[in-house]
């Protein structure tokens, strides 16, 4: 019985993978702050050469109105390297370019990085089998080990 629960959590865990998979949003939950963790983020952005356009602080935006957010960051970065040949695939991939990543808090304290799959992406603008997709995809996910390492 006990191995029967385990296999059903497995399965359940899975789906579950599945389906927050399925929007194409990648999260990964980070040990740090949402500041120290943005923080990081931006760093290893700049060190690998990527250009930061932009940091939206939607929190900040919020209480410019009067409400409350927990922390919630979007950073805008990127480079005509990567997002050149993504949109030689499909032009229409620039609604989606530059690059983003959300880092929030949760209502549990938790922080969260998340960005855009590009996989997801691609399949969004018909162009499944761009070949770049998969390299931003591996980049993407080196900035965020790098950035939530201890």
């Amino acid at each position: 019985m006990k191995t029967l629960h385990s296999l059903v959590a497995l399965v359940l865990m899975a789906l579950v993978s599945l389906a927050s998979a399925a929007d194409g949003l990648v999260v990964v939950k980070s040990p740090y702050s949402a500041t120290e963790t943005m923080t990081r983020f931006e760093n290893v952005v700049k060190q690998r050469g990527l250009t930061v356009f932009a940091r939206v602080d939607h929190a900040a935006g919020a209480a410019t109105i009067g409400k409350s957010l927990r922390p919630t960051e979007v950073i805008i970065f990127g480079n005509p390297q990567g997002g050149t040949p993504f949109m030689e695939c499909a032009q229409t991939v620039g609604i989606d370019l530059p690059l983003k990543a959300l880092i929030w808090e949760d209502d549990s304290a938790q922080v969260w990085l998340g960005y855009n799959d590009p996989l997801f992406l691609a399949q969004r603008h018909g162009v499944a089998k761009c070949p770049v997709a998969e390299k931003l995809r591996q980049a993407l996910a080196g900035l965020a080990e790098a950035a939530l390492a201890p």
